[in-house]
């Protein structure tokens, strides 16, 4: 059975993301997909009575209300007793994808699709307790200064974010733009906490870039989505067009780093890509019944495709390349993805408040839950070295006969630009000095051997754009190898 019909309601649906919020931050709200708002204690009685279960027995929460809204030594506000039961009760879950919002807070987060937000431009996600950051947005203030996936965010502003949820953590994140907010970081790795002063800025919401490359003189589309939002699909179409008329050879479609976004914008690509032998998801409810869903596409295209993806690649992006890798045998480069296989509805309350509850799973093709799993990459391919390297905080100069991160961090970095420091362990020995020497005389800085704030400095900037040269981007290459 073909389902396209359930489309409009899950629309939306993981319009979030790995996380269900993006810190800047944008919390995608389903569009059009809710609840006619005729009442909304009509529908959740539609809706248990039609599953032929009936209402508990509220008289002990009705004991708990009056007994506190009689007998507690301070006066009590009966919103307050309302909204803290409903957090209760979702909270219960133990799930961080579903989440009660009030209406000052729904409100923050309610923005259209349509236009840029003020904000550092990352997602984040909420796991074992912990706020960790998904993926930068592609030339973000989240990205430039350094936020990498899973970082540990654990200090907002000085104050420690123990005992806040996901959405009380990102608010204190959000903010106008211009003004910063100083996150202090646990990362993989370092020994101690990492801290980032982020400046706030306006986000725009452009998510498809394509270009032409070329693999000797064959020439290779490339289309890179950075998230799934309202005009995505349309974006992808109108870009896929101009790269075939171009007579390319083959696709490279990149969703490195791209946390997820609308499930209508990548179900929308999909029917462009993935032809109808096979679904290219499937929707999973509670009772266990898989609805699957499919294209009308009868043909392939008539050129192979690759999709690049990475620990970053989360949730709409993980659609992509699932229904990619199983319904058309495309090939994956890069590493295993995020891992988030649950479907989220946004139900407004009536008031202004919304439970974003999570209310079914979603399957590849093959049937296949990758929750928490992720998917892997048909060819594994990590990147240099560099590409991971924490950023330097050179407090004091470094010199020779030191031992420390700062070091090790220093040391990897001039490997990775060529300069052959000898050895990767922290401690500052006499060809450490040497290489720092040549790169200080590369880049007009006095050649002292010792690594000043000025010298680290440099160095960052010099593998910030290491990073970004193409020749430099093993999984790229290795995608563009891959037509041949």
């Amino acid at each position: 059975m073909k389902r396209k019909w359930m489309a409009v309601m899950v629309s939306g649906a993981l319009i979030t993301g790995a996380s269900g919020t993006y810190v800047g931050m944008k919390w995608f709200e389903a569009e059009d997909v809710q609840i006619n708002d005729q009442s909304k204690d009509e529908h959740f009685l539609e809706s248990t009575n039609s599953k032929g279960q009936s209402l508990p027995d509220l008289a002990k929460i009705a004991q708990a209300y009056n007994l506190i809204k009689g007998s507690y030594v301070e006066e009590v506000d009966d919103q307050q007793l309302v909204e803290g039961a409903i957090q209760g009760m979702v909270s219960t879950l133990d799930d961080p994808y579903s989440i009660y919002m009030d209406a000052k807070t729904a409100s923050k987060f309610n923005q259209t699709l349509e236009s840029s937000f003020e904000g550092i431009g990352a997602e984040v996600t909420a796991k074992d307790g912990k706020i960790l950051i998904v993926s930068p947005y592609k030339n973000s203030p989240a990205e430039k200064s350094g936020l990498k996936p899973k970082d540990e965010i654990i200090k907002i502003d000085g104050e420690s974010i123990e005992g806040l949820d996901l959405y009380q953590a990102t608010t204190k994140i959000r903010g106008k733009k211009g003004t910063t907010v100083t996150l202090d970081i646990k990362r993989e790795g370092v020994s101690k906490a990492l801290q980032f002063k982020v400046k706030r800025d306006e986000i725009p919401m452009e998510t498809v870039f394509a270009s032409i490359k070329y693999e000797g003189n064959k020439p290779i589309g490339y289309i890179e989505i950075t998230q799934f939002s309202k005009d995505t699909a349309k974006d992808f179409k109108r870009e896929l067009k101009k790269l075939e008329k171009q007579n390319m050879k083959g696709l490279i479609i990149d969703v490195r780093g791209n946390p997820g976004g609308l499930l209508l914008s990548v179900q929308e690509i999909l029917d462009t890509l993935v032809t109808s032998q096979k679904p290219y998801y499937q929707i999973q409810q509670r009772d266990g019944e898989k609805l699957p869903y499919y294209s009308n596409l009868e043909k392939s295209k008539p050129y192979s495709i690759a999709v690049l993806v990475d620990e970053g690649s989360a949730s709409a992006s993980e659609i992509l390349a699932g229904a990619l890798k199983e319904a058309e045998g495309y090939t994956l480069i890069g590493e295993k993805t995020f891992g988030k296989g649950t479907v989220q509805d946004a139900v407004p309350m009536g008031d202004g408040s919304t439970i974003k509850l999570t209310m079914y799973k979603w399957l590849t093709p093959n049937g296949n839950w990758i929750h928490h799993k992720g998917i892997q990459p048909t060819i594994e391919m990590k990147q240099p070295d560099y590409f991971y390297i924490h950023p330097l905080e050179v407090e004091q100069t470094l010199k020779p006969d030191m031992n420390n991160e700062q070091v090790k961090i220093v040391q990897k970095m001039l490997d990775g630009l060529g300069y052959s420091p000898g050895r990767s362990d922290g401690y500052y020995n006499q060809n450490t000095k040497t290489a720092v020497r040549a790169f200080q005389n590369q880049v007009s800085l006095p050649a002292t051997g010792e690594l000043d704030v000025k010298t680290a400095q440099r160095l960052e900037e010099e593998i910030i754009s290491a990073i970004k040269d193409e020749k430099n981007d093993l999984q790229l290459q290795v995608a563009l190898k891959y037509f041949q």
